[in-house]
């Protein structure tokens, strides 16, 4: 009997020793998926404006307040943390997996025997009672032995599944914080806007004076009247559409910051907000530590793999290990008298799949495609990322040459506008061309309010889609 069970213990500890056993292989991150640059750029230096705090990125305080509001209370932020935490209870779970189920269970029964039954028959003759009480209290242990890695790619999935939450926070943070500075920035817009319409009104108002003098004095005609009046209402009915759309404005802020509508702090103005000079992009293989949605792609590839091999092992043979020991006795009195009443058994089993193996077999085609696919999405995530930095750069440095185009277009205006109405009081100038020169000047200081916002919005994109943000 000793020779027996020295062998069958041999052959548990070699099961227990071949849990380090790989079936399946792992699929690496492709590593062709990057570029060596981005477009037009031929830059080695890995700095990133990326690596920047959104505290350092953005300064002016009243930006950085409507930041950290939307940070402590945008409700999809709250809702992605709660992710976080249930993944992180997923993990904590999977790693009890190899650790031995232990249950204590107590049971007390009472049976009364019918005279009529075999049981009852035979308990009455050799017991003389009819009734039969059990009392048992045991410890049960059932522990599975991770032969082929089952267990071991469970805590890996669930591991990648809890980093993947945490850089879906991240990249919705980037978002937000991106979204919040790019609101800010058009309520900056609009506010030089309105004061260009305001100003401009008044210069309207100021024609429209003078055109009425002489309409009474005979030297011009209703026409000349009629269109300085048409100018003025344009000014005129650009400030409640201004308006207008500020407490759009304002009121979008106040869902993403997690407030009820309200105005917004502004002690800055759009003329104030300097742009970023020669803004740092770095180089595309390291979008993959910086920008959160690329990350989550590879953990998601990370996952996939796992799961292929927890389909691969469920294939094979498994081995549970099965033990129970306590206090059992036909009468209370006895429960608990030692070692009498001690019993203990303990038992090994293998079950490898039959019937159902074509099923498994299925399961663990799917998760090599699902696998496949998560190489696709991985590829796909850095396409788009590469590409989002390339449209940014670009953007960066066209809307610079467009806004030194319209700048000096409006200072020339201003000059016309000046000189116009000038010439137009000293009879030199008719009231076509004083109207010309200031719709034009209207229409120009507009056009650089919004080109100053694009390029204020195209240095806040080229951060997000860095990776910048989250930190």
């Amino acid at each position: 009997m000793k020779k027996y069970i020295n062998k069958y213990v041999a052959v548990l500890v070699l099961l227990t020793t071949l849990t380090a056993c790989k079936v399946s292989k792992d699929v690496e991150t492709p590593k062709d998926a990057l570029p060596e640059n981005f477009r037009n750029t031929t830059s080695t230096d890995t700095t990133s404006i990326a690596d920047q705090s959104w505290k350092e990125f953005f300064t002016e305080p009243s930006l950085q307040k409507l930041i950290d509001s939307a940070i402590v209370r945008n409700n999809d932020l709250l809702v992605a943390q709660k992710n976080i935490e249930a993944a992180q209870w997923q993990l904590t779970q999977s790693k009890w997996g190899n650790v031995p189920k232990v249950n204590f269970q107590a049971t007390a029964t009472s049976t009364r025997l019918s005279d009529n039954s075999l049981n009852g028959l035979s308990t009455s003759t050799f017991l003389r009672r009819k009734h039969v009480e059990d009392y048992n209290a045991a410890l049960n242990l059932s522990w599975e032995a991770d032969i082929w890695g089952k267990i071991r790619n469970q805590k890996r999935s669930a591991l990648a599944e809890y980093l993947q939450s945490a850089e879906a926070k991240k990249a919705l943070q980037t978002t937000i914080v991106a979204n919040v500075s790019k609101g800010f920035y058009n309520l900056l817009m609009l506010d030089a806007q309105l004061e260009i319409a305001k100003k401009n009104l008044t210069l309207n108002d100021s024609t429209l004076f003078v055109i009425n003098l002489q309409y009474e004095s005979g030297q011009v005609t209703s026409l000349a009247k009629q269109q300085a009046e048409a100018q003025q209402s344009v000014a005129a009915q650009l400030i409640p559409e201004l308006e207008q759309n500020i407490a759009i404005q304002e009121n979008a802020l106040s869902t993403i910051t997690g407030t009820f509508p309200s105005a917004k702090e502004r002690k800055t103005t759009l003329g104030a907000i300097a742009l970023k000079e020669n803004a740092a992009a770095g180089i595309p293989s390291s979008l993959v530590s910086r920008r959160p949605d690329v990350k989550n792609a590879e953990l998601a590839l990370k996952a996939a793999n796992a799961k292929v091999g927890i389909a691969k092992a469920s294939l094979y043979p498994t081995l549970n290990i099965t033990a129970a020991g306590g206090l059992t006795s036909f009468e209370a009195s006895n429960w608990f008298n030692t070692p009498a009443s001690l019993f203990g058994t303990v038992a090994g089993s293998l079950a490898q799949p039959l019937l159902n193996g074509k099923r498994l077999k299925a399961q663990y085609e799917i998760s090599k495609i699902e696998r496949e696919k998560a190489v696709i999405n991985f590829r796909q995530s850095v396409l788009v990322a590469v590409g989002e930095v390339s449209d940014a750069l670009v953007k960066v440095e066209k809307l610079k040459e467009q806004q030194a185009i319209v700048a000096g277009r409006v200072a020339t205006l201003q000059k016309a506008v000046k000189n116009a109405d000038m010439l137009f009081k000293n009879g030199m100038a008719t009231y076509l061309e004083v109207i010309v020169a200031q719709g034009n000047l209207l229409q120009s200081e507009l056009d650089l309010a919004s080109i100053k916002r694009s390029s204020l919005e195209a240095d806040v994109e080229l951060y997000r889609s860095l990776g910048g943000g989250w930190k």
